[in-house]
């Protein structure tokens, strides 16, 4: 009951979280502009025409698929025939349907419109590319809100260091994820849910047969993204389908956590179809196609009220298996990996973390009784002696810092560069909000957006110190996705995880380090080893004092 209880909560989060001249007319060439017009592209889709921005062409809703509305909502997208004539892209596609925000946090904006019509992408581009590595970004949002337009993703410092950066929409919610015996029954594959996925692969599908009209190489392709983003990333180095369109990843606050499978109860989650046929009983809809007719807004609310929370859905075709067993058996992408996570993960996360409990004793109990022989060295991790940061912690290494370890040691045993990084950066309004180093804070680093941050996030200050911290972040990302290796003019070399197990460590300068948080990544591999093995539990925010029992055995699935 303890985990249902609190994958209620988590799903809670969520919710609230919830162109006119040319030089040549070849087909995928870049055609010059009029000072008037803007950039005119004739791709391989058609011809658009964008925006000057300074040194780059911006497109913002380019379409790379068709619209999944009416009879296509809940089926793989299509890809979309070539335009006639030039479609103009100076103006960001809506947003995919998602609820509307009722209560107001740091990651509140206003999003709207929001349209099923949504499946668009977005390019910055140097006016001057030609074979420029591409920088692909997915956004987060609990795969139920969110959007490639929001301002905190702006590409064009990304861009003018010489990469070419796409933003992408795919559904979310209950549109990106719904599974259900019927819609299993209407694939070839007789599998369902995972549309959003698939729409993010049909993405990187337009990308290839299309980036080079924009000055982009499509055989140097790096996948990004933050918290669900990055648990997209991951998903996308799965996923057979994706394989081959990519060739490096960035994963910022990843969590690998368990995910349903689609006709089977496993690790505590009802299968996936279930979960679809519960949604309908809930509202009281008789059969699919009778969702199909319900307007999308309207949908959107109803499902939300429900509980429903998206994930993706373990199917044996696009996910053949739950990602942990995946990566620790090196059948992912075989691809250069960059992953971290923030020091303040959880501070701006708290409906994920328990209340302390009445005592130091009483939490004391607690883990003795949930953890059994490794009660000692999660009490030397996580003390009682400061029982919320203890907790605060915790979750966020279960979730976070495990997951972000995990993947750059499982990268570097199939023998591909992998970098890790622990952003532990404040400044006085986040930290006087409690909000030191807290979830995202370091996307407005990473795309130099430090003034385009949402109105309640804690305002960053206007420094040279803050400045030089973005721009080595913004060398370092930008670098890894040119050649796999992050670094930065004056600032120290970036070590990869390697033997030495370093990091780099992001305070208020770049720092390397080695050995993160010593103990507690083979802690919490422990843990995650006996839910594997009794089958039970799942991996998640159930950890600590809210853990199940994980009784010692000597049958271990982990090395």
């Amino acid at each position: 009951m303890n985990a249902l209880r609190h994958i209620i909560s988590w799903r809670a989060l969520a919710v609230c979280l919830a162109i006119l001249s040319s030089s040549c007319n070849e087909k995928g060439s870049v055609m010059s502009p009029t000072a008037e017009s803007g950039p005119l592209v004739n791709a391989n889709a058609g011809q658009v025409q964008g925006l000057f921005e300074g040194s780059l062409h911006v497109f913002k809703g380019i379409p790379y698929a068709e619209p999944p509305v009416g009879a296509a909502r809940w089926t793989p997208p299509k890809p979309m025939p070539r335009w006639p004539g030039i479609k103009k892209t100076t103006q960001f596609g809506p947003a995919c349907a998602q609820p509307v925000t009722r209560i107001s946090n740091i990651y509140t904006q206003d999003l709207t419109p929001v349209s099923e019509d949504c499946l668009t992408l977005n390019i910055w581009a140097p006016a001057d590319a030609a074979g420029a590595p591409v920088f692909v970004w997915i956004h987060g949002g609990a795969m139920v809100v969110g959007s490639s337009k929001e301002p905190l993703y702006d590409g064009a410092r990304l861009a003018e260091q010489g990469i070419v950066v796409v933003s992408i929409n795919f559904r979310l919610g209950v549109f990106g994820y719904l599974a259900h015996p019927q819609l299993s029954a209407e694939s070839p594959l007789g599998v369902s849910g995972n549309y959003g996925l698939l729409d993010q692969i049909a993405a990187l599908r337009w990308i290839n047969s299309n980036i080079s009209a924009f000055g982009g190489d499509p055989a140097n392709v790096t996948i990004a993204g933050e918290s669900s983003g990055a648990l997209c990333v991951m998903y996308l180095m799965t996923a057979p389908d994706a394989r081959g369109l990519f060739s490096k990843a960035i994963a910022q606050s990843a969590y690998m956590i368990s995910s349903p499978e689609l006709k089977q109860s496993r690790y505590g989650e009802a299968a996936a179809e279930d979960i679809g046929s519960n949604l309908l009983a809930k509202l009281q809809a008789p059969d699919i196609n009778a969702l199909r007719a319900v307007d999308a807004q309207k949908l959107t609310e109803a499902v939300v009220a429900t509980g429903y929370f998206p994930l993706g859905t373990i199917d044996g075709q696009v996910l053949p298996r739950q990602l942990v067993d995946v990566f620790e058996s090196g059948e992912q992408a075989p691809v250069p990996l960059l992953a971290g996570f923030n020091s303040g993960e959880i501070r701006s996360l708290t409906v994920l973390a328990p209340p302390p409990p009445i005592s130091a004793d009483n939490y004391e109990a607690i883990i003795r009784d949930r953890y059994f022989d490794l009660a000692d060295e999660f009490l030397r991790l996580y003390p009682a002696s400061d029982m919320q940061e203890s907790i605060f912690a915790t979750t966020r290494d279960a979730l976070y810092g495990w997951t972000a370890e995990r993947l750059v040691r499982n990268q570097a045993a199939i023998g591909q560069p992998s970098f890790l990084y622990l952003f532990d950066h404040g400044y006085p309004a986040a930290d006087e909000a409690g909000l030191h180093a807290f979830h995202a804070s370091e996307l407005p680093y990473v795309f130099g957006t430090l003034y385009q941050t949402p109105s309640l996030w804690p305002k960053i200050p206007e420094t040279p110190q803050e400045a030089r911290l973005s721009d080595a972040m913004i060398a370092y990302w930008s670098s890894f996705a040119r050649d796999g290796v992050p670094s930065a003019a004056n600032e120290p070399a970036w070590p990869s995880y390697g033997s030495a197990r370093a990091y780099m460590h992001f305070g208020d300068i770049p720092n390397p380090a080695d050995h993160l948080f010593p103990g507690m990544y083979e802690l919490h591999e422990e843990s995650v080893c006996r839910r594997r093995e009794s089958g039970e539990f799942p991996w998640h925010w159930n950890t600590g004092i809210l853990s199940p029992q994980l009784y010692a055995s000597g049958n271990k699935l982990c090395p």
